[in-house]
């Protein structure tokens, strides 16, 4: 019962995600064929709003519910990481017409041949976790 404001969050986050088409698999493809800003201005927004977020988080020293400092530790680039990192990830989603947050959406929409696309996506997930050790820093 404590985690029920997860469950509902989650909800609406697959509501949010049914109302704006975000899921559709016809609206990942116009987006990859640049028929259709529809998709661009979708994940435009949320970049904005995750900079906005983060830039009033800094200035304002906002702290966690629990009352804790956010920390938010600079990342090193790593061109050839993010490179190969950004290419399975964009093949995958090419692939599949999902990103990972629309494939429980699609699921609960009665899309359950997603349920493969999850599977695929945990066990890349073990996968990485298992090899993650032996790929260069």
């Amino acid at each position: 019962m404590k985690l029920i404001k997860f469950l509902i969050l989650g909800i609406c986050f697959g509501i949010i995600m049914v109302k704006s088409e975000a899921f559709s698999w016809f609206r990942i493809h116009e987006m990859f064929h640049f028929q259709s800003f529809h998709m661009y201005g979708l994940l435009g927004s949320a970049i904005a709003t995750g900079m906005v977020s983060v830039w009033l988080i800094k200035k304002f020293n906002i702290k966690s519910i629990s009352g804790d400092s956010i920390l938010i530790k600079p990342k090193e680039l790593k061109w050839k990481a993010n490179l190969l990192g950004g290419i399975i990830f964009g093949l995958g989603w090419g692939l599949t017409g999902a990103c990972p947050g629309p494939i429980y959406t699609l699921i609960g929409t009665g899309v359950t041949v997603f349920i493969v696309v999850l599977f695929a996506a945990v066990m890349g997930t073990f996968i990485y976790g298992a090899l993650k050790k032996r790929l260069p820093h």
